[in-house]
């Protein structure tokens, strides 16, 4: 990969999803080499040519799926859920106790692991009152190919395993014959997945009390961060929540945002 081809292909990643490669040639080499060749192209100009020409956007979507990071886990970061179950869905059941409406968006849900425990969160607070109430959580990410994992919910006995067992036997069951788990159709109900790119207008009709936008931010650029921050802070509720990653700040001084708890802000 010359110098010229790999600021080609930052410059494509930037400007159209946020990302930015600037410091990760090795990252992106070692992640395209094999892909490139193996589709039958001779240099990586020529690949951008047939993806820049590409109007079916298949290419476009492999290049994002192979050189987007995603990372995840069940429980990752479990205090954040226990101040999501402890002070926030309180405040949604108080605020909402006439029109029993729930808006939570996970905004990088990446394979489905935090979207879903969101979810039993959900269903184990709510209990007996949850037929009452509209639960259903907005998942979104950039990457076609997570998005297809996270809407199959098939996960490992190694995956699952940071979930409590009541969790385990209530929201999954075994596949025969292999060492995986499907989720049930009761918990893929909860969870609405879409493609959707941060760095488009936000189609946001009724405000959010909640947004998990985890270890993304590390992605852009400080301009494009901002950007999305603004974006964020309008389409949340007043006294809404943000959850970041814990490498994450924002700059309060430019989006008003209140600390309330590590990498947890309020509107």
């Amino acid at each position: 990969m010359t110098e010229r081809e790999f600021l080609r292909i930052r410059d494509f990643l930037k400007s159209k999803y946020g990302i930015d490669m600037s410091h990760k040639k090795t990252i992106m080499e070692g992640r395209l080499e094999n892909y490139v060749k193996g589709v039958g192209y001779n240099s990586y100009d020529s690949y951008m040519d047939a993806l820049e020409s590409d109007i079916t956007r298949e290419l476009e979507k492999r290049l994002v799926d192979i050189l987007t990071t995603n990372h995840t886990y069940f429980m990752r970061e479990p205090e954040h859920f226990d101040f999501f179950k402890g002070v926030v869905l309180p405040w949604i059941k108080k605020k909402e106790a006439a029109d029993k409406e729930l808006r939570i968006w996970c905004a990088a849900s990446s394979t489905g692991e935090e979207a879903y425990t969101i979810a039993m969160i959900i269903l184990d607070y709510f209990g007996l009152e949850k037929e009452a109430w509209d639960t259903q959580i907005l998942a979104t990410d950039v990457s076609t190919a997570v998005l297809e994992q996270a809407i199959k919910g098939i996960y490992t006995q190694e995956q699952i395993n940071p979930l409590p067992q009541a969790w385990k036997r209530r929201f999954f069951r075994k596949i025969p014959d292999e060492d995986c788990f499907i989720i049930t159709d009761e918990l893929k109900r909860e969870v609405l997945y879409r493609k959707f790119n941060l760095m488009s207008a936000f189609p946001i009709k009724k405000k959010m009390h909640a947004i998990f936008l985890r270890n993304v931010l590390i992605y852009f650029d400080d301009n494009t961060k901002l950007s999305i921050l603004k974006k964020i802070y309008d389409c949340l509720e007043p006294g809404g929540y943000l959850f970041l990653g814990k490498t994450e700040t924002i700059n309060r001084q430019v989006v008003p945002f209140k600390l309330v708890s590590p990498a947890v802000f309020r509107k």
